[in-house]
């Protein structure tokens, strides 16, 4: 809280009881009990809102029909809850795109393959499998037709690119970056 309460309060009071030890006790402990209860009510209010909701997410979780998994990460939960909430209505590939960019490292590429009955979704917002694909897999799979086949498509950091980047291995070396880091980093 950006204010000090308990010196508002004093402002409110006549000035001769500035002196008193026992009104001052007085102030500092319902000015506490003021910042307690504010902070209590703002925490109330964060689980009203699914970036911001924390002992509120099993709530989420039982409105969108998700199974409360309380040992995955806050943040896979989110953006499990996030892609029920946008995966209502006609399905469309912006609305498959939707979903499951709401996902972490979820920017991807959506494409229908009407030869062959299927919807291609490569990730390449970052390269690798992400971390909670099988949430991604479950919330597509919920609005895509039964009907087609969903393929997965994944982004690595190739040879070639690393050929392109023309570095030397000393160069390469220089750069201090794992292998997880160079999967990420673009040359």
């Amino acid at each position: 809280m950006l204010r000090n309460i308990e010196l508002d309060m004093h402002d409110y009071l006549p000035k001769y009881y500035s002196d008193s030890r026992i009104v001052n006790h007085l102030l500092g402990r319902e000015s506490a009990e003021l910042i307690r209860y504010h902070e209590q009510v703002q925490d109330v209010l964060n689980q009203f809102f699914v970036d911001t909701a924390t002992w509120g997410l099993a709530k989420w979780e039982e409105i969108c029909g998700i199974p409360v998994q309380e040992s995955k990460p806050s943040d896979q939960r989110r953006s499990l809850i996030k892609s029920k909430l946008r995966g209502s209505g006609t399905v469309t590939v912006a609305g498959i795109k939707t979903v499951v960019d709401s996902f972490q490292n979820g920017e991807v590429e959506v494409k229908e393959n009407f030869a062959d009955y299927e919807v291609v979704i490569t990730f390449i917002g970052r390269r690798g499998i992400p971390p909670n694909l099988n949430d991604v897999k479950a919330a597509v799979r919920e609005i895509v037709p039964a009907h087609l086949n969903v393929n997965y498509q994944f982004t690595y950091l190739r040879w070639e690119e690393l050929d392109k980047a023309e570095l030397t291995w000393d160069e390469l070396e220089a750069l201090h970056k794992n292998w997880d880091q160079l999967e990420v980093w673009k040359p």
